[in-house]
């Protein structure tokens, strides 16, 4: 089963890109974030005509997640528990059935604009509340893939520059202090798992010609569960779709689980 992650930056503006790319890389599974659209304007019969079953969680403008699926979607939690006042579509889970099931989260955490500012703020306690469904997935015991864009490079090897961005938000002590709580829970890295040298990015921003000149982070992950790591064959991230017309500014990462 190949699963994975994209931040595509407005479904919408991205689906002939989304389209291409799902029918050349042919992943089984695709955990999207940032679909920037309601539920009911989500292009479904587009990605259904190649197969794939969707579980969405969306938002008018900003934010949406998105599950899609050549099995069935089982068990779909839409929203990461802890506030039931925060109305940010950000988390979605579910359960990929066949064979050897295997629970998925989409998961989108805030960027925060900028450390010490009120988003920030916000960015921490989202994090603190997924900590704890990391607790609680890991404790299952179940097979899961826990991925998504975290808005936090793990390292300075994940930076182009880590002395330029030496305690910005995204680079931050107290952001990587908390990504480093989930996974030391005893969860897996699937790129870094293939891939040990540092810097290869998943995200380049748009401005000062950062893709041509490879200045980019690491900031989307996939995190696997023993129990899922297990299977584990595979993981890489595909830079193809970042050099298209009108790409999202982030490029997919994937990983292979064995049946």
């Amino acid at each position: 089963m190949k699963i994975a992650t994209w931040n595509v930056n407005s479904i919408k503006a991205r689906l002939p890109n989304i389209l291409e790319w799902l029918g050349e890389a042919k992943p089984d599974v695709v955990l999207l974030q940032e679909t920037k659209t309601v539920d009911d304007a989500f292009p479904a019969m587009e990605i259904e005509d190649l197969g794939y079953n969707i579980a969405i969680h969306g938002q008018k403008t900003y934010n949406g997640v998105a599950i899609l699926s050549k099995f069935p979607i089982e068990d779909v939690e839409r929203g990461l528990p802890g506030n039931d006042d925060d109305e940010q579509a950000r988390y979605i889970e579910a359960t990929i059935a066949g064979n050897n099931p295997i629970r998925v989260a989409s998961i989108y955490v805030p960027m925060g604009t900028e450390v010490g500012s009120e988003k920030f703020a916000y960015k921490l306690n989202f994090l603190d509340r997924l900590i704890k469904r990391f607790e609680k997935i890991h404790a299952s015991g179940e097979a899961a893939v826990m991925g998504g864009d975290y808005n936090i490079t793990p390292d300075d090897s994940d930076v182009y520059d880590p002395i330029k961005l030496h305690e910005t938000v995204l680079c931050s002590t107290i952001e990587r202090k908390k990504l480093r709580t989930m996974v030391n829970m005893g969860y897996t890295d699937a790129f870094r798992t293939f891939n040990p040298q540092g810097h290869q990015y998943s995200w380049w921003d748009y401005r000062a010609g950062a893709w041509n000149k490879d200045n980019g982070l690491r900031i989307d992950h996939l995190y696997l569960t023993p129990a899922a790591a297990d299977r584990l064959s595979a993981s890489d991230i595909d830079r193809d779709p970042r050099a298209k017309e009108k790409a999202s500014d982030h490029t997919p990462v994937w990983c292979m689980i064995d049946d």
